[in-house]
């Protein structure tokens, strides 16, 4: 770019909490942060340069907030993706590119895109209504996917027989064979606009399995060395298939007969990241001004093992929040507190994270349980 980095404006379509650990990041950097979000009090509100409220998904909102900024990027899928085109058009960066955007904004279209690039992914049958459902020929169990707008667990039900049809989403979805899966992976790959390409160590979640939420991570991942590097292929072959400037998140299942298959894609900054802002030499927040700025990509490589918690909001609580054994966490050495900078809690909303870094293992594990057990966001 003709400009230095701190000359720049960068726009972030979004004010969650992505959004104020990439402006968090972006600080060091001297970079002028201009933020949209419709929620008057977003994460990001108070440490933007620049913070406007309004819809994310209406074009002319979108548009007249991008011809501010240099650099547009995003920090959840869900915006308006013609007002994005239309800024390419009139030579606004936008990164990721509107195309991948509209791409991974439909679950139908992104696993055709799976399937034309060879890339391994789970059998799946598109659907645009029930009367589809009751007519598919794929066995139950199965999972269903709404095909656009479903995120944190939101929009995917497992469906046991054909009664459960009646309760299914409407609209069009997307049938998943359920696969026996011994464990979720994730493998974060970033490109810049120059092609150079890298991988952040594979990590290992696991799942509240009512919220459908990450709600423990662990990097770097102990599987062999052999599968760690297929896992990074895999990413590294859809960052290229894409073509993609920016940060791809890539969701994979380790099935219990070692096959790799990917779930779901993000293009952005992602939840199975976070542990990379003490637990490596870069975080994923920078390595994605890196690429969108189209400079250097840092060295991904880990510091120490590290475990990420997600603090959600516990059932039966919904207001103020308040954190209940902070204290006590942070007398414990390694232990590093992420709060997003939420008034309200609710029951399963991300208030915040907590990263354990240790250099042996399990006792960032045993530290880990620990905190799950200790700190709680209540009202």
């Amino acid at each position: 770019m003709a400009k230095q980095i701190s000359d720049l404006k960068l726009g972030i379509l979004g004010g969650g909490q992505l959004g104020r650990m990439l402006i968090q990041e972006a600080i060091n950097y001297n970079v002028t942060s201009l933020v949209l979000d419709p929620d008057t009090d977003a994460p990001c509100k108070h440490i933007a340069n620049y913070f406007e409220c309004g819809s994310i998904t209406d074009f002319d909102t979108v548009y007249n907030f991008g011809k501010k900024a240099d650099v547009i990027t995003i920090e959840i899928e869900k915006v308006n993706i013609e007002a994005l085109e239309q800024l390419e058009k009139e030579g606004k960066q936008v990164f990721p590119q509107s195309r991948v955007i509209r791409l991974i904004q439909d679950k139908g279209i992104q696993k055709q895109f799976f399937k034309e690039n060879d890339i391994p992914t789970a059998p799946f049958q598109l659907v645009n209504n029930k009367d589809e459902m009751f007519n598919s020929s794929f066995s139950y169990p199965y999972i269903l996917k709404q095909r656009r707008d479903g995120y944190d667990g939101k929009g995917v039900m497992r469906i046991e027989n054909q009664y459960d049809i009646d309760k299914a989403f409407e609209g069009p979805c997307l049938i998943e064979q359920l696969i026996d899966f011994e464990k979720e992976i994730a493998v974060i790959v970033s490109r810049n606009s120059n092609g150079d390409v890298k991988t952040f160590p594979l990590v290992e979640m696991e799942f509240n399995p009512e919220a459908n939420l990450v709600e423990f991570l662990i990097s770097p991942s102990t599987y062999p060395l052999a599968v760690q590097e297929r896992a990074e292929t895999i990413a590294k072959n859809i960052a290229s298939a894409l073509n993609i400037t920016g940060l791809l998140a890539v969701e994979m299942f380790i099935t219990k007969n070692g096959e790799i298959l990917v779930n779901e894609l993000a293009p952005r900054p992602h939840n199975s990241g976070h542990q990379t802002i003490e637990g490596n030499y870069v975080s994923q927040f920078d390595q994605h001004l890196r690429a969108i700025f189209n400079l250097p990509l840092g060295d991904t490589r880990t510091i120490s093992n590290s475990v990420m918690i997600n603090l959600l909001g516990e059932k039966g609580h919904d207001g103020v929040a308040r954190y209940h054994g902070l204290e006590r966490v942070m007398a414990i050495d390694g232990v590093y507190v992420h709060l997003y900078g939420k008034k309200y809690t609710k029951p399963f909303r991300k208030m915040g994270h907590i990263t354990i870094v240790d250099q042996n293992r399990e006792n960032a594990v045993e530290k880990a349980n620990y905190i799950k057990q200790t700190l709680k966001v209540i009202s």
